[in-house]
C-alpha cells in the first residue's frame, strides 16, 4: 500500500517518518518550498522538526498532483483549512486518513463529515491519540486509535502503519475518535492556564477530571461510544496534552496564565494551537445539542478577553453543587 502524507508540519513529518521506518517510500506534500528543499536535500525538516534525521525514502513535493495514485492519503492539514485543501487534491476513491483535530467553523461539522461531503466515494479513517510529534519521529514508543467504519480497511491500514514503536488500536467509532481529539485541545488550554497562573496540581487534576466529563457528555450526545472516549483518542490524549509544554495548546494556555494575550501568543507561531480555533466552535456545537460544558465556556472567555482568570476560576468554583457525573 503506497502512502502519501498531505501536510509537512511536525505531525505530518513524524507520521511520514514512522511509516518509512521499514524502508517504505512515502511522499510528503509541503506548502513551504524550504521544507521541500531541506527534506529532499538534507533529509531533515528544519522548519517544523529540526534536529531529527528523516528516512531517505521520504520524498517531499510541493505539487498536490503528485499525491494522485497513492493507495491511501494521510491528511494532516489544520482543521479550518481541511475543506479547501481536500478540494485541491485528486482523491477520487482513495482512502483518506484524517490526522488533524478540530471542528469546522461555521458548520460545526466533524472533519470526517467535511471529507465525506467533498469526496463521498472515498473511505474515511481517523488516526488520533496521545502523540507528540518529536517523540514519534525519534522512534519512541507510542500507541494510537485508528478508527474506520470499514473494519477490513481499518485492519489493512493498521497493518501498514504498525511499527515496533508505533502501535495502532482499531476502532469503528470514527465520531468518538474525532471528538476526543477536538475536545482535548480546548481542555489543554485550560490546564495550561492553571500552570501559568500557579494554581496548583489539585486544580489541574480537577480540571482534567471535569473536562473529561464534558468530553464524555458531548461525545455521547453526538453518537460517540464511551469506551472510545475513555481510550487513547480521548482520555489518553487528554492526559498527555494537559501535562506538558510540548503541547501547543498547553503552551498557549500557560502564556495566558502568565498574563499574555491570545493575539500576542498566536502572532508569531509557525504551528497552530488548534484548540484556540476549536473552542468557540465547540461551545456552539455543545449548545446546539443541549450539553453543558463550563470549562469550554471558560476557555472561550479567556481567549476572547471577555473575562479574567480570576473571574473564570470563581465562576467554576461557585457553580451550584451537584452530583459528580
Amino acid at each position: 500500500m503506497t502512502i502519501g502524507v498531505v501536510g509537512a508540519g511536525a505531525w505530518g513529518t513524524a507520521l511520514a517518518q514512522a511509516i518509512a521506518g521499514d524502508g517504505s517510500a512515502v511522499t510528503l506534500w509541503a506548502r513551504e518550498a524550504e521544507v521541500v528543499e531541506t527534506v529532499n536535500r538534507d533529509h531533515v525538516n528544519t522548519l517544523f522538526l529540526p534536529g531529527l534525521p528523516l528516512a531517505p525514502t521520504i520524498t517531499a513535493t510541493g505539487a498536490l498532483d503528485a499525491m494522485a495514485g497513492h493507495e491511501a492519503l494521510l491528511i494532516v492539514s489544520p482543521a479550518q483549512h481541511l475543506r479547501a485543501m481536500l478540494s485541491r487534491i485528486p482523491v477520487g476513491t482513495t482512502p483518506l486518513v484524517l490526522c488533524s483535530k478540530g471542528l469546522e467553523a461555521g458548520t460545526m461539522k466533524l472533519l470526517s463529515e467535511v471529507a465525506e461531503e467533498e469526496y463521498p466515494a472515498a473511505p474515511i479513517a481517523v488516526l488520533s491519540g496521545p502523540t507528540f510529534a518529536h517523540e514519534v519521529a525519534a522512534g519512541l514508543p507510542a500507541a494510537v486509535t485508528l478508527a474506520c467504519a470499514d473494519a477490513a480497511l481499518g485492519g489493512a491500514l493498521a497493518a501498514r502503519f504498525a511499527r515496533p514503536a508505533f502501535r495502532p488500536y482499531l476502532s469503528t467509532d470514527v465520531v468518538g475518535a474525532e471528538i476526543g481529539g477536538a475536545v482535548k485541545n480546548v481542555l489543554a488550554i485550560a490546564c495550561g492556564v492553571v500552570e501559568g497562573r500557579g494554581l496548583g496540581q489539585n486544580a489541574r487534576a480537577a480540571l482534567i477530571s471535569r473536562g473529561f466529563a464534558e468530553m464524555t457528555r458531548f461525545g455521547l450526545a453526538r453518537g460517540a461510544r464511551a469506551e472510545t472516549l475513555g481510550g487513547l483518542a480521548g482520555l489518553g490524549d487528554l492526559v498527555l496534552t494537559c501535562s506538558s509544554t510540548s503541547s501547543r495548546n498547553f503552551s498557549l494556555g500557560k502564556g495566558l496564565g502568565e498574563g499574555k494575550s491570545a493575539a500576542e501568543l498566536m502572532a508569531d507561531r509557525h504551528t497552530v494551537a488548534e484548540g484556540a480555533f476549536t473552542a468557540p466552535v465547540l461551545r456552539a456545537a455543545a449548545r446546539a445539542v443541549g450539553v453543558d460544558m463550563p470549562v469550554v465556556d471558560a476557555v472561550c472567555a479567556l481567549l476572547d478577553g471577555s473575562a479574567t482568570i480570576e473571574v473564570v476560576v470563581e465562576s467554576l468554583m461557585t457553580r451550584p453543587l451537584r452530583s459528580e457525573d
